[in-house]
Parts: structure tokens; sequence; C-alpha cells
């Protein structure tokens, strides 16, 4: 059997937890079609560790993309992302699941497990900032906190029926300046004496795509290899999760730095 059928498969503890039948579904299919060894980590250590001992076996993540964040994030840190193409069955809430559907991963269990067997590596951009972290997808600045909504209640909804009928509407809420001083290729796009709302950046094609959003002008458009941000301490949000508060970040696009198996419609 070829190394190419000898999968080291990687069940993240929180997958493992949350959707027991998709990853017993996941592994039937993967077992079936391949030499699979399963292993079980306990906690982010022991997935490292497994990670480590994968000899020549292809590494196959099920679990959210925190876990596929996670194994890039190990790879690239030990300077092996891009001898290795990587594979994921995404397993998890809907909204934990994001970049992994944007990147063409399947949704539904079975097809990522059979995309895993039958697929072909896509070679993928990385953005890699300054602090040797990664990035996958978005990058947005500022990060704004995500916002924990509580579940609805028949009395809520009643009362927020009544606050509709005897309110007007709230006006738009204004936009919230940032002091930001924005480079991208050493051009200057934006400095601290002119707010901005902020600015969002995806790698594609072996560039960043940069949009700088002005309070009072339409947005700015610039793609570069090289991105740094300054200005009063700010927060970003990447791949969902937000870091910082920081004075100063340099992203940089690593070109076709990894690959990821995908059906072949999409690879």
């Amino acid at each position: 059997m070829s190394d190419h059928d000898q999968l080291l498969v990687i069940v993240d503890p929180v997958a493992r937890r949350s959707d027991g039948e998709s990853v017993r579904i996941a592994k039937d299919v993967l077992s079936a079609g391949a030499e699979a060894k399963i292993c079980l980590p306990d906690g982010p250590e022991e997935f490292s560790r497994a990670l480590a001992r994968r000899g020549s076996r292809r590494p196959v993540v099920l679990g959210d993309d925190r876990a596929l964040l996670r194994t890039v994030a190990l790879l690239h840190r030990e300077r092996e992302l891009a001898e290795e193409a990587l594979s994921l069955v995404p397993i998890g809430a809907p909204d934990a699941l994001e970049v992994a559907h944007a990147l063409g991963v399947p949704r539904a269990t079975p097809a990522a497990a059979r995309a895993v067997l039958h697929g072909a590596v896509r070679r993928l951009d990385l953005l890699v900032d300054d602090s040797d972290g990664v990035v996958l997808g978005d990058l947005l600045v500022p990060g704004v906190p995500a916002l924990a909504q509580a579940a609805p209640s028949v009395w809520g909804t009643c009362r927020s029926l009544v606050r509709t009928l005897v309110r007007p509407a709230p006006a738009p809420a204004a936009a919230t300046a940032t002091r930001l001083r924005v480079e991208a290729d050493g051009v200057l796009l934006a400095d601290v004496d002119a707010p901005v709302e902020g600015l969002s950046v995806r790698s594609a094609g072996g560039t960043a795509e940069v949009t700088v959003r002005p309070l009072a002008a339409p947005a700015r458009h610039a793609t570069a290899r090289t991105l740094t941000v300054s200005g009063p301490d700010f927060r970003y949000r990447a791949d969902g999760r937000l870091s910082g508060p920081v004075r100063r970040r340099t992203w940089t696009v690593r070109p076709e730095a990894w690959g990821l198996t995908l059906p072949l419609d999409a690879a």
C-alpha cells in the first residue's frame, strides 16, 4: 500500500464530544478506503504529539476551523507545512466551520471523507505575521468581540414586540472611528490623522487583497505582498479569533504555502 493510502486520522476532542455520530461516520468511510491509524487526543498537547509522530502517514483532521488552524500553525512552526498535504473532515457547529467551507471543504461528513480519499491537493496562500502567527481566511482590523446572544423566551419576544410597536425605529449606529496607519508594500493607504472604520484583508493569487474603509469617503482597494498596520492599541480578528491588543503588526503573503485536499471539482 502506498504512502498516499496511509492516513493518520486525528480526532479533535471538541468534535468527539460535540458530534460523536459524525466522527463515527468519518472514521468508517476513511477506514474502508485506506489504512487509517486513528488518534484520539485528549487535548492540544496530545494533538501536537500525535501530529509530530505521523511518520509517512498523511494527516487527516476531524474537527472544526480551530483544529485546522492549529494543525497549520504547528506544521508552519516546524517548517514542515510545505511538505504536507492536509485533509479535513469538518465536524462542529456551523459558525465554527466557516473557514473550512470557504476553502472548499464539503459540508456533509460523508462527502468530506470521500474527498480525503479521492480528491486532489490544492495549494493555498497563507498570511504570516511578524509573531509567526498564521491566517487562513479573512483578517479584520480592528477586531470586535463577538456578542453572545441569549436564547429567546416567550416573554422576551412579547416585550420586544411591544417596544417595536410603541417606539420609533432606532437610527443606525454611527461608525466607530479607528486611528490606524496602513501601509501596503510601503505605500501609505491610511494614516492616524484620518480615522477609518477599519480594514479587511484576504490572500488570493499570491497577494493580499486589502480594503480600507474611511469614515467619509469611498473604500480604498490595494493588493500587496506585505501589509503593516500600526497605531494606538488595536485588536484584530483572524479566522474568527480575536488577537491583541498590539501597536504594530506586519502580515506577509506566502504564495501556495500549504496544501489542502479538496474534491476534484474544487481543487
